[in-house]
């Protein structure tokens, strides 16, 4: 016969199972569950949701394993990206390395706002080349031989038109004296240069580019410009969101010449907050980078990436997540 003190235990025993076997069954289910991130991007026909797209695409084939899911939303860019990610409306966001070193400096946009501390950077991926496309009839081979010559910079108060400014300040030609300066829409540039109205055009774009691949078949030959040399490399050394690239002319069969252009660009990163799980990044890092080679082959504009390069142009911290990966993988010493 069992005693009441017998049944109490009893109960004990039997209630101490049931609990251990809920919080089991609940930690299983925690686990099980998936992560469902959002990464910012752009307009749906826009460079920028093809490339959240292609991460997302990416780490879908990991997700049991990594237990994330990542969702593209469609956005107003990158400045809109950073601002998203930084009131955490999304997790992630695809934003060009001068916004990011803007955001996370304090400065243009973010002046009155301070710097975004809490912002980190994950990784770049192709880069937004400065292309300088002059005339044959022009003579011009290099750089410095712009000098008088009708230019087009780009529309006051474009992004287009600073970058211009910051690669003639860095081979020493002011904009205002040493060329005849014009400030017509990209989208006249192709038109001008043709009918003869220009003799050179800078042109701020990812190749290969449909503009470029038009302006080089016309019937005014064309020639691409290297944008390097001494000069540049140290330029480079003071404006860490800029970074080296080059062009392929086998893009641009039409061209006057075959040789591949070297030249600088922004590059288009990929970028978190401090408060995305480690987790979370460290998944999308080694999802992305363990199977690059597949993932070049989603865009022609990845073709050249490399590991080395998608550190590139990153000034924001390294994601905790993300620096886990490349030490790692010793991609960071």
């Amino acid at each position: 016969m069992v005693s009441i003190h017998g049944h109490r235990c009893l109960i004990v025993v039997l209630f101490t199972m049931l609990l251990t076997g809920a919080v089991q069954y609940n930690n299983s289910v925690a686990y099980a569950k998936t992560t469902v991130v959002t990464i910012g991007t752009g307009g749906v026909t826009d460079m920028y949701y093809l490339t959240g797209g292609a991460i997302s695409h990416t780490i879908h084939a990991k997700r049991k394993l990594h237990k994330v899911r990542a969702l593209v939303e469609p956005t107003e860019g990158s400045a809109y990206n950073v601002n998203t990610v930084m009131a955490g409306h999304h997790a992630f966001g695809v934003v060009r390395s001068d916004h990011q070193y803007q955001a996370w400096k304090g400065l243009a946009e973010w002046d009155e706002q301070g710097r975004q501390k809490t912002l980190r950077s994950v990784f770049s991926i192709y880069s937004e080349s400065m292309t300088l496309v002059v005339t044959e009839k022009s003579g011009v081979t290099q750089l410095s031989e712009l000098k008088g010559k009708r230019v087009n910079i780009g529309s006051p108060e474009s992004a287009q038109r600073r970058h211009a400014i910051d690669i003639l300040q860095a081979v020493g030609l002011d904009h205002q004296k040493d060329i005849q300066a014009e400030a017509f829409e990209a989208t006249d540039t192709l038109r001008l240069l043709q009918n003869g109205r220009l003799d050179a055009c800078f042109y701020t774009v990812r190749h290969p580019s449909r503009t470029i691949r038009e302006v080089t078949s016309g019937a005014f030959k064309v020639r691409l410009i290297p944008i390097a040399g001494p000069r540049i490399q140290a330029w480079l050394k003071t404006a860490p969101y800029y970074a080296s690239s080059q062009i392929p002319m086998n893009y641009y069969p039409e061209a006057i010449h075959r040789e591949d252009v070297p030249t600088v660009g922004m590059k288009v990163t990929f970028v978190t907050s401090i408060k995305v799980p480690v987790l979370v990044v460290y998944a999308i890092v080694k999802d992305v980078f363990d199977n690059l080679d597949q993932f070049k082959k989603l865009h022609p504009a990845y073709a050249l990436l490399t590991k080395k390069s998608m550190l590139e142009g990153l000034t924001a911290p390294l994601h905790p997540g993300a620096l886990k990966y490349y030490l790692e993988t010793g991609l960071k010493p």
